[in-house]
């Protein structure tokens, strides 16, 4: 089948997932979030192809791995593609696939825990770099919590790079919600702040933890920060105010490994 119209409910139906409207389902932007989200067992369940793409070893070799799996597809024209995908430059091939399912365990897996929990964290490409760095330094899961957001909106899962499709991740509206959470599987809360806090590579971050990461600009509201039981600080210059979020996130998710490996 091959779609020429903009207006056509296919069409429709790709606009509405890319904004968020339909719950449970997320757009895939690109052969290598596709084949990641295969990898990892996402269920996906539609792919439309740029008519002008469908030739390309990559796109064709993707094709038939969707429809082994029973994955209806469609051709589009490039205009109509232009519609169907969010990004500046269509890839070539974008797909509707269900959001992964976890159970709350899974976020607390294994002994000692390293759970991030990202308050505020309003940029998507941001929160998806949080997420990348927290499964690259082996972290347990990442929470979005507050005014984050989506962790599985487009702009997100590009820039977690297929990140979020294998490690635990969930949105939780309410972040006292989420700490409460935590505290039940054993977490120590610990709440990053720019000033006063501990150093960083002055405390154990060993045993089971949940990291609160706040947005930029206010960073973490005070609440959150009075009733966590640590507060740690990365060292910087006094010149610097703060880290990006991502930033902050990666110098202690690495600090866990380094220390959790010796």
């Amino acid at each position: 089948m091959k779609i020429s119209s903009r207006q056509n409910a296919i069409v429709l139906r790709y606009r509405a997932v890319a904004r968020g409207d339909v719950e449970g389902m997320l757009l895939l932007d690109g052969v290598h979030l596709l084949q990641d989200a295969l990898a990892a067992g996402v269920v996906v369940e539609h792919a439309a192809i740029d008519v002008g793409a469908a030739g390309r070893a990559d796109i064709s070799r993707l094709t038939k791995a969707l429809q082994a799996k029973g994955v209806q597809t469609v051709t589009a024209t490039a205009p109509v593609m232009g519609a169907i995908s969010p990004v500046r430059s269509p890839t070539g091939i974008v797909a509707i696939a269900r959001r992964p399912e976890r159970d709350v365990a899974d976020f607390y897996s294994g002994a000692a825990p390293l759970v991030v929990i990202a308050a505020d964290i309003q940029d998507p490409g941001n929160l998806g770099a949080i997420v990348r760095v927290a499964e690259a330094g082996g972290a347990s899961s990442v929470l979005a919590t507050g005014a984050s957001a989506d962790p599985f909106g487009w702009k997100a899962l590009r820039g977690s790079m297929g990140s979020a499709l294998r490690l635990p991740v969930d949105r939780i509206d309410d972040v006292n919600a989420a700490v409460a959470e935590a505290r039940t599987r054993r977490c120590r809360i610990v709440a990053t702040v720019p000033r006063g806090g501990k150093s960083l590579y002055e405390i154990s971050l060993k045993g089971p933890n949940a990291i609160l990461i706040g947005g930029e600009g206010p960073g973490l509201p005070e609440s959150l920060i009075a009733s966590a039981d640590e507060r740690i600080t990365i060292p910087m210059e006094p010149n610097v105010e703060s880290l990006n979020a991502a930033t902050t996130a990666a110098v202690i998710v690495f600090e866990a490994r380094r220390q959790r490996q010796t």
